[in-house]
């Protein structure tokens, strides 16, 4: 069974020898190469046996009884075949596509199981369209029936657990069929993503196109991009240091109320008598009423400090004045030509790149801006409309229920419902259904079909395919027709008799109901009128929203067109000032850093000038010293002092203090090569100057009958002098140096301001040059011919380039500014007048005053003669209150007393406790004492006793003693552990008595 072959031997009586396996049959039906048979098996009946082999195949063969074998399949020897070498050999099929023996036959059984199945189809088909005709039939006769007599919907089905079953099955296979095409969905929303990302996720609005109902007007929608991430950045960062700094000042306010609180709790809580808090309320009192007078005193003075200040000098401005003539300097304009050499760009005027490109921003987003507004207004417009049709939809429906009641003569026509254009809803082209995905299907193999039909004739595979088709819908139509048709006869027969019946049935209407008619119809043509005037009145004033909406766009896109010319004006700026911003940079670099220089260079001025006062002052203080000095040596000299010659030559003596000074002198590389250093070096000494005279005397050693204690202090005042002098020439020696510093830096500066002044020019000739390079672009501004009063010879020139562009509003301010000028020089004139009155009437109120003054000074200091005999500073005395300082104290030292008797109590409290603690001890100690006691005269008894019983031991306890010894081990035992608890108790109460302070702790 290697090679595929199947072999069959006829048995006979089961005799298994080795000549009954002579004859057998061979079928080779597995493949010889890969056919190896894996398995044989008969059915439970034996009437078959099944094969399977190597090649995938499983064959079926017939298994016959002997007699069936000897009667119908009885082997025929063939009779030999004449002519077979002149016979050709069969081709082998070499194509690998070509079909093989099996392929053929499973080919052919499955399109007779296809062909099976589509008849099968076929009669289900006709069954179906058969009764459906039936349930359609039966439908419309329900509805022709009166409604009390109509059958429900739900009183067809005749289970509705088949509909629940086939829903559920439904479910099942649209549920397969998603989790099949999961894979391609999601691949294709992905695709679909990112299309829309690509295209559509930075469009912020797309182009709506909204139309009137009645009119050809419209109006479409800005298509607007979004807005650059960069310009939300700078948003966020300015809302972020926004939000910072508010968070700041709220921690700083938690901060202070913390402090608040934490303050007012450590008052609260501050231990305090009564007698302590009524001391602080008398001391706060006083503090009060002395900071009340002090504070009512330096009023007075700072009242009179500030009107001194006010008193305005002989060449005073009033500062009013200057910031009028300032802000009329400022707001007057400079109306130069900016193409004039004399022409100087202001400095708030200085525009650079920076600038530039924040200016394009703010445009962009005021554009932007201008037209999301505008936008929205039409989007609101849009869903105007939608609601509109809405409204009429529901009032057209309600309008064809009013004139069903009415004749057809009677009826008005109804007013068209307007419909959604295509452009007015762009959104929904991305949006799909079923239905628009069937009906772009059709139209896809419609497009299909018509592409094959140019391209060629059909295919014969297409043609029977075609033929096939329609030779089986022919088949099904003629049944369909013709149950149809049955259907259609029965339905009109029945109608015709139930019209019948109802005309009979029908009878004449009385007054009654003619009156009721008749009012009904009225109502109903009202209504109709009502409803169509209404549908009008909405259309026509959708219609005029639409029309004004379109005037106003139509201004904001005249706006937006002299903002976009405008923005292409200000981009080419941007480039002009990029291509110059290298060589800005440098200039305004150079002049930032000569100012930063020159503010060092002033503050470094300013601090020499300061050193120098204050050399000044040290220099004046020494001296007020050194006048002071000798006014105590006159002092203790006193008058006629014999010695006082004597005296002020000691006291006048100069002593030279030299100490070691190193001074190294080096020579100019240029002139000398060779480099000398002297140093010079000198001890303390005393070198004694005695001026113009030519005596020496002896100032170590006191005169006879001279005050020792007076040529003592006049050598310590002469000491003091020379102290004096040497930081007097100190301090001189620190001033020169700290001038020519000065003078240095002062001339460094003025070189300084010089090259500041320098760049600066370059900097405003370098503006001039680019406010020129700007000047060479070319500004759109539209024009009305109204606007234009360049005329030459009553005529418009041609050429407008001598022409100056001015706005209206600046030619107005000019015309308003001179009226304005003239009226106030007027009111100057007047102003001036009127002070001049007012300046003699307060020189003449000045005078009176001053006597006025004098008179009361005089007065008062008489006054003061009077009652206390000397002039008394008034203000001191009112300033002068109790000591606080000293008040505090006691109150504080109150406090400590308060706090240290509380803790004298604590203590006092504690000890007592200890005592008692101690006598507790002490008693326990006591009682284990005499239970020791107690213990030890146990301890004596029992010895006691037990000499005597090893003294009296009788003749019947000389044998075995283990009771005894066991007994004796025990007591011992006994002994020494009480021996071992009294030895702990004694050293324990030593311990205790041992203590000095008798405590416990």
């Amino acid at each position: 069974m290697q090679n595929g072959a199947l072999r069959v031997y006829p048995l006979q009586d089961k005799d298994l020898s080795v000549n009954t396996l002579k004859e057998y049959w061979s079928f080779n039906v597995h493949d010889n190469d890969y056919g190896q048979i894996r398995g044989i098996c008969s059915s439970y009946d034996e009437r078959f046996l099944i094969t399977c082999g190597g090649d995938g195949n499983i064959f079926t063969f017939n298994i016959l009884s002997p007699e069936d074998v000897h009667q119908e399949l009885k082997a025929k020897v063939p009779s030999p075949r004449s002519g077979l070498e002149k016979e050709r050999a069969a081709e082998d099929i070499e194509d690998p596509n070509a079909y093989n023996i099996e392929e053929v036959k499973q080919k052919k059984e499955y399109e007779r199981i296809v062909k099976e199945a589509e008849g099968r189809k076929k009669k289900k088909r006709e069954k179906l369209i058969a009764l459906r005709h039936e349930f359609l039939f039966l439908l419309q006769k329900n509805q022709e029936l009166p409604k009390h007599m109509q059958l429900h919907r739900e009183q067809y089905e005749m289970d509705h657990r088949i509909f629940e079953e086939l829903n559920r099955q439904t479910a099942q296979r649209i549920q397969l069929v998603q989790k099949e095409l999961a894979w391609e969905r999601e691949k294709h929303l992905t695709g679909l993503q990112k299309l829309h990302n690509q295209f559509r996720h930075s469009l912020e609005f797309d182009t709506v196109v909204v139309h009137a109902i009645q009119s050809n007007h419209q109006i479409s929608t800005y298509r607007l991009l979004a807005i650059s991430e960069k310009h939300y950045q700078d948003k966020r960062a300015r809302k972020q240091s926004e939000e910072k700094e508010i968070i700041t000042e709220t921690r700083q306010a938690g901060i202070f109320e913390e402090e608040a609180e934490k303050l007012k709790i450590s008052e609260v809580r501050m231990p305090t008598t009564r007698y302590i808090e009524s001391k602080r309320e008398q001391i706060r009192r006083h503090i009060e009423k002395s900071d009340k007078v002090k504070a009512k005193i330096m009023k007075r003075k700072a009242e009179w400090e500030e009107l001194y200040k006010s008193k305005p000098s002989d060449d005073y401005e009033n500062p009013k004045d200057a910031e009028d003539i300032k802000a009329a300097r400022e707001n007057m304009g400079c109306y130069k030509l900016k193409t004039d050499t004399n022409y100087r760009v202001p400095e708030h005027k200085h525009v650079n790149a920076e600038k530039a490109a924040m200016q394009l921003t703010s445009l962009e987003v005021l554009i932007h801006k201008k037209k999301v507004t505008m936008n929205k207004e039409i989007m609101s417009l849009r869903d105007l409309k939608v609601s509109v049709i809405d409204e009429i939809k529901c009032l057209v429906q309600e309008l064809k229920s009013i004139q069903a009641a009415l004749d057809l003569s009677e009826r008005v026509p109804l007013p068209l419902i307007p419909q959604l254009h295509p452009d007015e809803v762009p959104e929904k082209k991305f949006e799909y259904d079923s239905d628009i995905l069937l009906k772009f299907k059709e139209e896809q193999e419609a497009k299909a079909k018509l592409q094959k039909q140019l391209e060629g004739p059909p295919s014969s595979h297409a043609f029977q395919h075609g033929f096939r088709r329609a030779s089986s819908i022919e088949e099904i139509d003629p049944m369909a027709q013709a149950a149809g048709a049955h259907l259609m006869k029965r339905t009109s027969s029945l109608v015709t008799e139930q019209q019948q019946v109802f005309e009979t049935e029908k009878a004449e209407p009385t007054e009654m109901e003619l009156e009721i008619s008749k009012r009904k119809k009225i109502k109903s043509l009202y209504l109709q009128e009502t409803l169509i005037k209404k549908i009008n009145t909405l259309v026509i004033n959708f219609d005029a929203e639409l029309r004004f909406l379109r005037h106003k766009k139509l201004k904001l896109d005249v706006q937006m067109k002299s903002a976009d010319l405008r923005y292409i004006t200000w981009y080419e700026e941007l480039l002009i000032l990029k291509n110059l911003e290298k060589h800005e940079n440098l200039l305004q670099g150079r002049v930032n850093t000569l100012i930063s220089e020159q503010e060092a260079m002033q503050s470094k001025l300013n601090s020499y000038l300061a050193q120098m006062e204050d050399r000044k002052h040290e220099i004046v203080k020494l001296q007020e010293c050194e006048k002071a000095l000798y006014a105590n040596f006159q002092a203790s000299l006193g008058e006629n002092n014999e010695f006082a010659h004597f005296l002020t030559k000691v006291l006048e003596k100069k002593i030279k203090c030299m100490g070691k000074k190193e001074v190294g002198r080096e020579a100019d590389e240029e002139e000398d090569e060779n480099e000398e250093e002297h140093d010079e070096e000198s001890s303390l000494g005393i070198e004694e100057n005695s001026g113009s005279e030519d005596k020496v005397f002896d100032d170590s050693v006191c005169p006879k009958n001279c005050n020792e204690a007076l040529f003592r202090n006049t050598i310590q005042l002469r000491q003091k002098r020379l102290d004096i002098e040497t930081a007097l020439t100190e301090e001189k020696k620190i001033a020169a140096n700290l001038r020519k510093k000065y003078n240095a830096l002062a001339k460094k500066a003025k070189a300084v301001k010089t090259s500041l002044d320098n760049a600066d020019r370059e900097l405003e000739t370098f503006q001039w040059e680019k406010q020129q390079r700007l000047n060479e672009l070319y500004v759109v501004v539209p024009l009305k011919l109204h606007q234009v009063e360049y005329l030459v010879n009553g005529r418009m020139p041609s050429d407008f380039s001598q022409a100056l562009v001015f706005t209206n509003q600046s030619l107005e301010y000019l015309q308003k500014r001179i009226v304005d000028l003239c009226n106030e020089k007027i009111m100057q004139r007047e102003i001036y007048k009127k002070a001049q009155k007012q300046h003699k009437q307060l020189v003449q109120d000045k005078k009176e005053m001053e006597i006025k003054i004098r008179r009361l000074e005089e007065k008062c200091n008489h006054l003061m003669m009077q009652k206390f005999g000397r002039l008394v500073d008034f203000e001191a005395v009112q300033a002068r209150s109790v000591n606080i300082r000293m008040e505090e104290l006691k109150v504080q030292i109150m406090e400590k007393e308060y706090v240290h008797s509380q803790e004298l109590k604590r203590w006092e409290e504690r000890i007592l406790d200890l005592q008692q603690q101690l006598m507790k001890l002490t008693n326990e100690n006591t009682s284990k004492l005499q239970q020791l006691n107690q213990l030890c005269f146990e301890k004596q008894q029992l010895e006691t006793k037990l000499a005597s019983l090893k003294n009296n031991m009788g003749a019947e306890f000389q044998g075995t003693r283990t009771t005894d010894i066991k007994e004796k081990a025990r007591l011992e035992s006994q002994h020494k552990h009480m021996a071992h608890a009294t030895a702990l108790l004694r050293e324990e109460i030593n311990h205790f008595l041992s203590r000095k302070d008798g405590s416990l702790f």
